[in-house]
């Protein structure tokens, strides 16, 4: 619940302290409550004369003047003996312009003052719900500990459930919220969206909001909000739609009506509504990145064809249009009979060299990995060049999305967060084992400390995580959720499974119906095996750390030979590690200083088959490969480098086009050389002739000539290329 009405905190508050303006600002809010604006603001007007700070500060709050707000609660906080409420309604005020972190400064200094104060641990919670950061609950549930008859807090403990998809916990905590306040409207919004999650009709609830207050767009926002959370993009455009038109002038909804709306993929209404916020005050992060943001789409460039649009910044375009159009293209093949579907309208894939433009596609969206993410049939993600190289494998980013995109659009939206990542995650598996969801030392503790979700709780791991690692952990148990089903049941059952969750299904009904276990046996099984796959591992984790310690020490020694006789039994005990100071790059290291090429490329490609992607490391394997003579080896290692980071590498481009060039595969060879020249090599006439040879060999003799013709505009002398333009007007001519 990120907009709390101000006026409900401070009548709560009012209600459990001596505060001696009890029944006087409160009065203002109430007011505006209920949907009486004039009176409210000749309520708050008459506040801005008070003889007191804190009065004063309320009143110009309720008229909107910040700034004169601000001097006012600062005026009023700054006698010692002053009330914690003031440095909590302080707070509340920074947290609604959009400063949270002193906003939560403030409400600790409340706590300072007076530990036991309920509104201050509330005013955390609001925060923390803010940023996802999983202390909410934990919060809210502290403040209901001191003051069961908060209100508000029972209204945010519902709200955090249904984001955490719980819906009974959600319908409970605003039945309690509503018996202590029987205007307790943003619990009633709750109930409306748990009525139209299960797509049953809201307007019941709705009338109820109605009678206390007509104007109270926050309620139809507040639906909105969770209908996003819960992946139902157009939908929450339908409910935006409808708080502004309850409210025009409650500017936070016309801001995240113009985000929804760039999510589904438009651009003209989403800068009138940015605009329309900006212009009227609503100036906070996602708003001002967002106008930024679309902006920008004047250095992007749009690729059409019959089902895909790719969205793409106009100084990486020529490179990576030939590579993500073609994996598309293939993966919608493959999802097409896997779904058994097909997508009913082109999917819009946006690219962002810069992570903070792809940052702000993401805002307020919460468990996200920082690569991809996936609004129904538009997806935005990372540009390789937006990360360190090895970050990130591009390839198995776009297959995971658009996984998303199917189940989505399978189950018109109505799935759980933990089913369609789990997935996804899977798809990436399936595709290539080398691209199956990696066993970090989190999730490897995580395993070692059972701190694994039953399968009916799993979405908590993605929402609120209880610790910094879990939401990584939950990828990977979602991952490997779905890896054990389609092993003890078969593909066809993830297929049901997506079937049932279009049918309204939970997920223990989903368990029960598809697989025939009931979720706590089915939890009982998947541990057994998770224990049978990483139990060792885990058990053994804390030995196996030491272990590598004293190898990269070893290494760092030039102890070689130790390396060598401690890292194979090192590795076997985590072979799945292959991030920094893994094992493999330390023998590999100890195998050329030895000079063994051979033992050096077996463990790189070992390293490769683990799922291994530090460019720099896989260059070094298809150079051993090369050397070796294995030449479509080498081509096949360089070519995994392009699904990491094509991007500002000319050389891995040449390189790849003359090793397929060698093998006659003249259609890679051409995306190769093609690929230097849109790198803008300082050799571009060689680059264009190259490109030239390629197209000739193919036969295409028309691009042949274009080529040719570039190299020589580039480099008129350029006699290789004047020898191939004279032999393609020679062999035109005899032609004719």
């Amino acid at each position: 619940m990120k907009h709390l009405a101000p006026g409900l905190l401070l009548l709560q508050m009012c209600a459990s302290t001596a505060s001696a303006f009890a029944g006087a600002p409160a009065e203002c809010w109430s007011l505006r409550k209920h949907g009486h604006r004039t009176e409210a603001q000749a309520c708050f007007e008459r506040f801005t004369h008070s003889n007191d700070a804190y009065a004063r500060a309320e009143g110009f709050w309720g008229l909107e003047e910040w700034q004169q707000a601000n001097e006012q609660f600062r005026l009023a906080t700054q006698p010692d003996n002053s009330s914690a409420l003031y440095k909590v309604r302080w707070g509340m005020l920074l947290h609604e312009r959009f400063n949270n972190r002193e906003a939560a400064d403030l409400f600790r200094e409340a706590l300072a003052k007076d530990q036991l104060f309920a509104p201050a641990y509330l005013g955390l919670a609001i925060v923390s719900a803010d940023t996802f950061d999983g202390k909410a609950t934990a919060y809210a549930a502290k403040a209901i500990e001191l003051n069961p008859k908060l209100a508000e807090a029972h209204e945010l403990m519902a709200s955090l459930a249904l984001q955490n998809d719980d819906r009974d916990a959600a319908v409970a905590e605003a039945d309690k919220a509503i018996a202590l306040e029987d205007d307790a409207l943003d619990a009633m919004a709750v109930h409306a969206a748990v009525e139209l999650l299960a797509d049953r009709s809201p307007d019941a609830w709705f009338a109820k909001i109605t009678a206390v207050n007509p104007g109270y767009g926050q309620a139809y926002a507040d639906v909105a909000d969770q209908l996003e959370l819960h992946y139902r993009y157009e939908d929450a455009a339908t409910y935006y739609r409808k708080a502004i038109e309850a409210d025009p002038r409650l500017w936070s909804a016309h801001s995240a009506l113009g985000i929804d709306l760039m999510r589904l993929g438009k651009e003209d209404e989403p800068m009138k509504e940015l605009g329309l916020s900006y212009d009227n005050g609503y100036r906070d992060a996602a708003t001002v990145n967002s106008l930024r943001l679309l902006d920008s789409y004047k250095n992007f460039v749009t690729i059409r064809d019959d089902t895909t649009i790719l969205k793409l910044k106009k100084t990486e375009a020529g490179l990576l249009q030939p590579y993500m159009q073609s994996e598309l293209h293939t993966i919608i093949a493959t999802y097409d009979k896997k779904y058994q579907m097909k997508l009913p309208a082109p999917v819009q894939v946006e690219v962002y060299p810069d992570h903070e433009d792809f940052a702000v596609r993401t805002t307020g969206m919460p468990g996200l990995g920082a690569l991809g993410v996936t609004f129904g049939e538009v997806v935005a993600m990372d540009s390789p060049s937006a990360r360190k190289p090895g970050d990130f494998n591009w390839g198995s980013t776009l297959w995971h999305e658009m996984s998303h995109v199917y189940v989505l659009t399978a189950t018109n939206h109505r799935v759980p967060r933990w089913f369609t990542e789990g997935l996804a995650v899977h798809e990436e598996g399936e595709h290539s084992s080398e691209w199956a969801d990696r066993l970090t030392p989190d999730v490897l503790v995580a395993v070692r400390d059972k701190k694994l979700l039953p399968i009916a709780k799993l979405d908590r791991g993605f929402v609120y995580p209880d610790y910094p690692s879990q939401v990584i952990v939950s990828y990977f148990q979602a991952g490997t959720i779905c890896d054990f089903v389609k092993e003890r049941w078969g593909s066809e059952k993830l297929l049901a499974m997506i079937h049932s969750y279009a049918h309204l299904k939970t997920t223990p009904q989903v368990v029960q119906q598809d697989l025939g276990l009931t979720p706590e046996e089915f939890d009982k099984q998947y541990l057994a095996w998770m224990d049978k796959k990483y139990g060792a591992e885990a058990a053994r984790f804390n030995d196996w750390r030491e272990k590598l310690k004293a190898l990269v020490a070893a290494s760092e020694q030039k102890q070689y030979d130790t390396v060598l006789v401690q890292g194979p039994a090192t590795l076997a005990m985590y072979p799945e590690y292959v991030d920094d100071a893994n094992v493999y790059e330390l023998l590999a290291d100890a195998h050329r200083e030895k000079g063994d090429s051979k033992a050096e490329a077996a463990v790189l490609t070992a390293y490769e088959h683990e799922g291994g992607q530090d460019p720099a490391i896989l260059k070094r394997l298809a150079t051993l490969e090369e050397g070796a003579g294995q030449q479509a080896e080498a081509a096949a290692t360089l070519e995994r480098v392009n699904y990491i980071y094509p991007v500002k590498d000319e050389e891995l481009h040449r390189r790849l086009g003359d090793l397929l060039y060698a093998q006659q595969q003249y259609d890679g060879a051409i995306r190769e050389y093609a690929a230097v020249v849109a790198s803008g090599p300082l050799d571009k006439a060689g680059a264009e002739f190259h490109l030239a040879q390629a197209y000739l060999a193919a036969g295409q003799k028309d691009k042949a000539q274009e080529s040719v013709l570039a190299a020589l505009e580039a480099a008129p002398g350029y006699r290789p290329a004047q020898r191939m333009l004279l032999e393609l007007n020679q062999a035109s001519q005899k032609m004719n």
